[in-house]
């Protein structure tokens, strides 16, 4: 291992000597927010880009291993979602001095878990809307507004994001699905790294195939 030190998922700073840049599990507080091993922010504090994750409301945020969070990136949950199946959106029963109950669940638009998967890129500053499922290995453009499930390994941007391209073929994709080396040991990632990071595709897909 690099230095004579083995990646470990449980330390809060990865960087020696650097602070902008955490680990996200070993911070996390809200048993509604469950992190993979090694996905990072590039920031000091996780949950304070989670808003409106309230205990009433019961989703989750959850996202997996090896995921790359830049600076900005903001998870909305379902609680800031409002009644909008009535004449008036305004929440009264959150606010002081109206005769208002909650609403039913069922009168709110609720979209259930937000979900990222493993190996995923967001960019700085992006929004990910409740209710999103964003698969393996996608790219998230900065700035976007998502709000719509992304497929694994598709690059998306824009507000509303909107697909750009795929990263890879079918073939390789199928692959690196079913290969799923974020779930392999530490040692075996070392090992498999001259692979995960060869821009020659060709090989990469001989090496997998092999390996499956």
């Amino acid at each position: 291992m690099k230095n004579g030190k083995q990646p470990n998922p449980n330390v809060i700073h990865p960087i020696k000597g650097y602070d902008k840049e955490i680990y996200i599990k070993p911070t996390i507080t809200d048993p509604n927010i469950i992190i993979g091993d090694f996905s990072y922010i590039a920031d000091t504090d996780f949950e304070s880009h989670v808003t409106h994750l309230y205990e009433f409301i019961g989703d989750k945020l959850i996202i997996g291993k090896f995921c790359q969070i830049a600076s900005g990136v903001e998870f909305i949950m379902n609680g800031a979602n409002h009644q909008m199946n009535a004449v008036t959106t305004f929440p009264f029963y959150t606010l002081e001095g109206w005769d208002m109950e909650p609403p039913s669940m069922d009168d709110l638009p609720l979209k259930g878990d937000t979900v990222i998967g493993n190996d995923v890129w967001i960019g700085q500053n992006a929004v990910i809307l409740p209710g999103v499922h964003i698969g393996d290995g996608a790219i998230i453009g900065a700035n976007s507004v998502v709000g719509s499930n992304v497929e694994p390994y598709t690059i998306v941007a824009g507000n509303p994001a909107r697909v750009i391209r795929k990263r890879f073929d079918d073939e390789l994709i199928g692959y690196l699905l079913a290969f799923k080396w974020w779930d392999k040991s530490i040692e075996e990632i070392n090992d498999l790294i001259p692979i995960l990071t060869s821009s020659d595709l060709e090989s990469v897909k001989e090496e997998l195939r092999a390996r499956l």
